[in-house]
């Protein structure tokens, strides 16, 4: 075969290899934070729908206001804004005024309305007996009307009548109006006195001290609601230690009434001997004056000391009692050493005997 003769050809040059560049990182699942960033616009939408949306099964109107009841005030605004019915008679009165209750909403609102007695609980307020438990001021009042019908944004006035009994005592005879709807009741306050002579009379007593806390009873012992007014006196060993200026307490003593309190002192002293005075005084010349002693003691310190004193004695003790028994010793070994002297004293005789005999 003939030889080719045709055009020289290079040879076919391989293609360069690169090297091979590392594979890109495949698509992980999103890390918690770029999550969170994706849903806060999410969360933020959905809070401000849920802000602007009504509640399932509410109107879209607020709430509206309650009724109240009040005593009325005067045709010309005399008496408006009372907080109670303040009445005054003598045995065998009849005692008149009314009754406010205001509906300030929209519906028409039923009220009932009764009597009680007021009488005074353990903490110093103001509570009123149930609907058969009034035999004072409660029985003594007669409402117009026992229900009463007030429509929507009206008052209606109720005339109020008490009549005292001829055999009344003399003195203040608390009561209250109650008026009740729809599971509310509201009552308002009556201060009735009964003209004759009044009894102001007040006692302080089961005065003590705990720690940075004064304790005592106040006792209204007449037949007039008092408000007392209190000053404190504490005087050490050495001195003064506190007084406070005699001011109004936050409490109504009702006739018979006993009632609990406390007096704070904080800087209480850390080692005397205290004597508390306590003054109470009201209207009507009530007043009296009650006195407790107290001592202070670091028992920390004082029983630190104690167990460092016995920690001493004991230690002392027992170095005395080691002093005797090293002074005991010497003569004790000294005798037991000498002892087996006369024995070893009369073996030797013996061995010098048998040698004679021998």
């Amino acid at each position: 075969m003939p030889p080719f003769t045709g055009p020289a050809t290079r040879p076919a040059q391989a293609p360069a290899v690169r090297p091979p560049s590392s594979p890109a990182p495949a698509a992980g699942p999103p890390s918690a934070a770029r999550r969170l960033a994706r849903a806060l616009p999410l969360l933020a939408a959905l809070g401000c729908a849920l802000a602007t949306a009504p509640a399932a099964g509410a109107t879209g109107h607020p709430a509206g206001p309650v009724w109240a009841a009040q005593p009325a005030a005067g045709a010309t605004g005399q008496h408006e804004g009372r907080p109670a019915f303040y009445l005054e008679g003598l045995p065998g009165s009849v005692l008149e005024d009314r009754l406010s209750v205001v509906n300030p909403g929209p519906e028409p609102v039923t009220v009932r309305l009764r009597g009680a007695d007021a009488y005074p609980p353990g903490s110093g307020g103001f509570a009123v007996r149930g609907a058969h438990g009034s035999t004072g001021t409660g029985s003594w009042l007669r409402t117009a009307k026992d229900e009463v019908t007030v429509p929507g944004r009206t008052r209606a006035d109720v005339p109020v009548s008490f009549t005292v009994p001829e055999d009344a005592l003399p003195g203040d005879h608390p009561g209250a109006i109650v008026a009740e709807s729809g599971g509310r009741s509201v009552g308002v306050r009556v201060r009735l006195r009964v003209g004759g002579p009044t009894l102001a009379a007040l006692t302080v007593e089961d005065v003590t001290v705990s720690g940075g806390t004064l304790h005592y009873t106040l006792v209204n012992r007449g037949n007039a609601v008092l408000v007392p007014r209190l000053s404190v006196s504490v005087d050490g060993a050495f001195g003064p230690l506190l007084r406070r200026a005699a001011r109004p307490l936050p409490v109504e003593l009702l006739p018979g009434q006993r009632v609990r309190r406390t007096e704070p002192w904080g800087d209480t002293p850390a080692l005397d001997s205290v004597t508390v005075r306590l003054r109470v005084t009201a209207a009507g010349g009530a007043h009296a004056e009650a006195t407790a002693s107290a001592a202070f003691v670091p028992w920390a310190p004082v029983t630190g000391g104690a167990l460092l004193l016995l920690a001493g004695v004991a230690a002392g003790v027992h170095g005395l009692r080691r002093r005797r028994a090293t002074r005991r010793g010497p003569r004790a070994d000294d005798g037991a050493a000498q002892a087996p002297e006369p024995e070893q004293h009369s073996d030797e005789r013996h061995v010098v005997k048998a040698g004679a005999e021998s």
